[in-house]
């Protein structure tokens, strides 16, 4: 795999548990962080949850291709 998708990857998975998190903080504590950090700017908040969910699309192919083994070092 080239250093561009690595790194891709990586990003993809940070944004993926930082979203996880979020939700957990949602279900134990009705507190969203999202809503929190952006104020009363709902199209940011928006942009971030689509940001997280083309993250999690992203890393649910990853994963995939990846169980294939046609991902090579």
């Amino acid at each position: 795999m080239n250093r561009a998708l690595y790194v891709l990857s990586i990003i993809a998975l940070i944004i993926v548990i930082v979203g996880a998190l979020n939700w957990l903080l949602v279900g134990i504590f009705s507190f969203n962080l999202i809503t929190f950090i952006t104020g009363n700017l709902i199209w940011l908040a928006r942009a971030i949850y689509v940001l997280v969910g083309i993250a999690g699309i992203y890393t649910l192919v990853y994963l995939c291709i990846a169980g294939t083994g046609e991902i090579r070092e």
